[in-house]
């Protein structure tokens, strides 16, 4: 049994506490986020989530003892790495995510990191002055030069490829064209409700898109069910209304005389006299 020292013991209660105190529970990886930002980060949660960061090892040993109480609820321990925190809300999986990804912002590079995707800088002014500036733009492989007074970029290229790392002096230029290539924020790697565990590939959705796509699968099944006469407690109606229209047109057809058809017949009637007059006269 892994030994945790006693003085330990109160944030394990507290950590257990945060994982067994809401439906939905969630690993976050928070590593490399600058303090002021992780701070606005958890001032964006505050209303809707709890977040309690701790030693990895203390997070495994509170997710086994929340086991007890909570079936399924070990599966989030295989999500754990890097600098981890435990995020605790009622907001359902797919929420969460949104909720976390939008609080995910840009910065400058330092140099040194992993490009998350190709760092492009796009042809057009500049805010510098001529002068020794375009050498160093080109130095960095930035096709810069001086067109009627000004620093432009003359076309669009890609300076760093996906996954490349990001030289210094690329990233100082960057930062000076008010270029920022790095993503910082927290990560959600496994979100855990009612027995499930969801992973980021799942719940990564466009969730207006994917709610537009569930309204017009409805409105075709809808539409389907009507056009087949098939019907259940949301088709009934509609198919009993077009039911009656089609028998009232039937019967004014067919001149069947009743309470509901008489005012259309008499009208009929009194049309094609008026048309019957009109060819006589």
């Amino acid at each position: 049994m892994v030994h945790i020292a006693e003085w330990k013991h109160g944030e394990l209660k507290q950590l257990i506490d945060v994982i067994t105190k809401n439906k939905v529970v969630g690993i976050v990886e928070i590593g490399g986020i600058p303090a002021p930002q992780m701070q606005q980060m958890r001032k964006n949660l505050h209303d809707v989530a709890l977040l309690r960061s701790a030693k990895n090892r203390l997070i495994f040993r509170a997710i086994d003892e929340a086991e007890k109480k909570v079936k399924g609820i070990s599966g989030l321990k295989e999500s754990i790495s890097g600098q981890t925190a435990i995020i605790s809300t009622e907001l359902n999986p797919f929420k969460l995510f949104a909720k976390i990804k939008a609080t995910r912002t840009m910065a400058p590079a330092k140099g040194g990191e992993k490009a998350a995707h190709d760092i492009t800088v796009k042809a057009g002014d500049t805010p510098f002055k001529p002068g020794p500036i375009v050498g160093e733009l080109q130095k960095a492989g930035i096709p810069a030069a001086i067109q009627e007074g000004k620093v432009i970029i003359k076309s669009d290229k890609v300076i760093v490829s996906q996954g490349e790392k990001i030289p210094a002096d690329v990233a100082q230029m960057l930062t000076r064209l008010e270029i920022f290539p790095i993503e910082i924020g927290m990560s959600l790697h496994a979100v855990f409700e009612d027995g499930n565990i969801f992973k980021p590939d799942v719940l990564d959705i466009n969730i207006d898109e994917f709610i537009g796509k569930m309204k017009q699968a409805f409105n075709n099944s809808f539409n389907l069910a009507i056009e087949t006469g098939w019907f259940n407690e949301l088709t009934i109606k509609p198919l009993l209304m077009i039911a009656y229209n089609n028998a009232i047109s039937l019967a004014i057809s067919q001149g069947i005389p009743n309470k509901n058809t008489i005012k259309n017949l008499i009208l009929k009637a009194h049309t094609n006299v008026l048309a019957l007059k009109n060819i006589t006269t």
